[in-house]
């Protein structure tokens, strides 16, 4: 029988219900990104700031803690916090930005996610919040006075938490239905005294209106007490019931621009309304009249030392008397089938310990998926209802990349650091989402291939820094991977459309590699950092000081393994299609000619990137005067071959019998570079045959 979880899965798959149209889809910092940056210079940092951001309208997404919205981000719900003593209500995550850090930007918060399910239907994670006066000033101070050589600056430094004076805030959340979202925060103080904790549920609209002048203002309104009533053109009407009946307050989530722009004769009730009214006890911050497109309910949580209180919240589109009646026994449901989900995917692993680190660790997964908006010819060019951007934009950062236009959900690698998706992150994240999840991960690696996101030169973007950088290409790795996971947990039938459709793309990203990065067509290639930025004595990316090229041992490799992915995928596709076994006999060649470049097979010693003496790959530096010297730096640039492997089982090789001829000609006809690739000759385990460019 199957579980609830899955069968959730199965009715968002084939559309009877939309399980993932609410989800966690909220960044936890929007401020300091790409997006936001409409300066002349692009310093992303500095031109939308922490402090700015709570009087800031966002144009391209929304942050906050502990955030859910739908999957276009048009309604957004979010928890914000104040202790009493902070200068500013804490809605969003901080931390510091790259220039401000001795070791770059970093997270100053103590934040974790605890348990998911991936229809969302039963999620939870847990905030931690000072009852001291959040240090603020003193982590950017210190973390700017010390220098590399020291550690960081970190908020545990600062006595914070001394005395354990915190309250842990846990988040649930349970879908009673694809748009009924029951959710409850605990408090509970770890201190030795009582402590008081404003606790303020959020609910607001994604600025849309403020670009263009056509565009339609939703609405929020008190409804009844305790109850608000949120009515948008598109996403229909919700309603946030609030436990208790607290005050609710109204502004709007416009910007500001008394306090930023120092418009002093501004009317409104602005984004930081909010803020003023409780931290700062401005009566007129708040609309009177009870409506705006931002609200909060304000909670006053007095809690006994070791002692917890709750409140209690839900957003719905679905009107409801008693819409509290059933909330604690739909979360005690949600969270039972969450176990027995679990149950099934964990089958096999045995210690309980294993079991909760694994869960924790799918919870990390499931979590940092996010909305990602950006128009990119819109974002360089400005909206018709505010200022026209700076002349520069139009020449600096991703003016290629006028085609791209994403508004999805995505994985993301951090939805604080920098709140982005970057292709090579997202392939790997996809692997152990396809444990749990096998259909976000297809449409994951599928989304990134097409025509909106992948340029038509092509490419695939990189990230929003800089689209046009280069990562390895492990999407078709992932995608092998991917197929074979869902085929497993399917039963064996396998994902052939979704393999297929990904394969015709990568042979064009494959093209673009070989055409753009391969300066002088030997099969050696160039890139830039390919992932290893941190080990790098200069600029990979850049033009080398005093000109000339680098050959890259390790975006040689990446190349040859690209090309057995793409071999091994072109194989499956054809024990459908005998048609595939041309393409996989192309990739296969390929290979070899790339593990031949590797080792100079056909040229002069001192060219290869394989030192023979040492027994070890380096990169290969060709100087402005034509001089080759190869750079012996022994890191993992030089173990990345060491990644390029496949192995045929001998029942295959029976299907694609004309790849197999081919094969064995080719092995023939030449065997110098046969030689190098692998001991084809000497079959594994169940007569297994191994590709690979390192021999021993």
């Amino acid at each position: 029988m199957i579980d609830a979880e899955s069968k959730r899965l199965l009715e968002a798959k084939s559309g009877a219900a939309a399980w993932r149209r609410w989800g966690p889809y909220l960044s936890e910092r929007q401020w300091g990104t790409v997006r936001e940056d409409y300066s002349a210079d692009g310093a992303a940092w500095d031109h939308v700031t922490h402090d700015a951001a709570r009087s800031k309208a966002y144009r391209w997404g929304e942050d906050g803690i502990a955030g859910w919205s739908d999957d276009l981000q048009r309604l957004c719900f979010s928890v914000a916090f104040w202790n009493g003593r902070d200068p500013v209500l804490k809605e969003r995550l901080f931390g510091l930005s790259g220039p401000q850090g001795n070791h770059g930007e970093d997270v100053k918060e103590h934040y974790a996610y605890l348990d998911g399910t991936p229809s969302h239907a039963w999620m939870r994670m847990l905030y931690k919040a000072t009852q001291r006066e959040y240090p603020y000033a003193a982590l950017v101070e210190e973390n700017r006075r010390r220098s590399k050589a020291e550690p960081e600056y970190e908020l545990l430094d600062t006595g914070v938490f001394d005395e354990d004076r915190y309250f842990d805030v846990t988040v649930d959340v349970a879908k009673a239905a694809p748009d009924d979202l029951c959710i409850r925060i605990t408090v509970r103080n770890r201190g030795p005294e009582a402590s008081t904790l404003h606790v303020l549920p959020q609910l607001f609209f994604r600025n849309t209106w403020s670009w263009t002048s056509d565009a339609a203002r939703p609405r929020l309104a008190l409804a009844a007490p305790g109850e608000v009533e949120a009515e948008h053109a598109e996403l229909g009407t919700y309603r946030l019931y609030c436990d208790g009946a607290p005050e609710i307050v109204f502004c709007d989530n416009d910007t500001n621009v008394r306090r930023l722009y120092g418009v002093a004769d501004a009317r409104g009730y602005f984004k930081d309304g909010v803020d003023d009214y409780v931290v700062r006890g401005v009566r007129d911050a708040v609309n009177p009249a009870a409506f705006g497109t931002k609200c909060a309910a304000i909670y006053r949580l007095d809690v006994p030392a070791g002692g917890a209180a709750s409140v209690r919240v839900r957003l719905t589109a679905t009107r409801r008397a008693r819409p509290f009646a059933d909330f604690d026994a739909i979360h005690a449901r949600r969270l039972a089938e969450a176990d027995a989900f679990y149950a099934v995917v964990q089958r096999g692993v045995e210690s309980d310990d294993a079991r909760l680190v694994q869960r924790q660790a799918f919870a990390g997964m499931l979590w940092s998926k996010q909305y990602y908006g950006l128009d990119v010819p819109r974002w360089l060019r400005g909206d018709p209802a505010q200022p026209a951007p700076p002349e520069a934009r139009r020449r600096g950062r991703n003016r290629d990349w006028e085609h791209l236009n994403n508004a999805d959900v995505l994985s993301m690698p951090d939805k604080w650091e920098y709140p982005w998706y970057a292709t090579w992150d997202l392939a790997f994240h996809c692997i152990p989402l396809a444990l749990i999840d096998p259909e976000f991960a297809k449409d994951q690696l599928t989304l990134l291939t097409r025509e909106w996101y992948m340029h038509p030169n092509g490419q695939m973007p990189a990230y929003e820094w800089a689209f046009g950088d280069v990562n390895p290409p492990v999407h078709a790795w992932a995608a092998w991977r991917v197929f074979q996971i869902d085929r497993k947990r399917g039963g064996g039938a396998g994902d052939f459309e979704f393999l297929e459709r990904v394969f015709h793309k990568l042979c064009l990203n494959f093209t673009w590699w070989v055409n753009r990065k391969d300066a002088e067509g030997r099969n050696l290639f160039q890139g830039g950092f390919l992932g290893l930025d941190n080990i790098g004595l200069f600029d990979r990316s850049a033009p080398l000081p005093g000109g000339g090229r680098l050959e890259q041992a390790d975006g040689t490799a990446w190349m040859a393994m690209y090309a057995l992915n793409l071999m091994r995928i072109a194989l499956e596709l054809a024990t459908r299609n005998p048609v595939y076994q041309d393409l996989a006999t192309k990739f296969f060649e390929h290979f070899l000619h790339i593990a031949g470049a590797l080792n100079a097979v056909g040229g002069e010693e001192g060219e290869a990137l394989w030192d023979p003496e040492d027994e070890f790959f380096y990169d290969v530096l060709h100087d402005a005067a034509g001089r080759r010297r190869r750079l012996k730096v022994r890191s993992m640039v030089g173990l990345v071959p060491l990644f390029a492997v496949e192995t045929l089982d001998p029942e295959l090789l029976e299907r694609v019998p004309e790849f197999t001829r081919r094969l064995e000609w080719f092995l023939e006809y030449r065997p110098d570079l046969a030689a190098l690739v692998s001991r084809w000759r000497e079959p594994g385990v169940g007569e297994r045959r191994l590709l690979a460019l390192c021999r021993g």
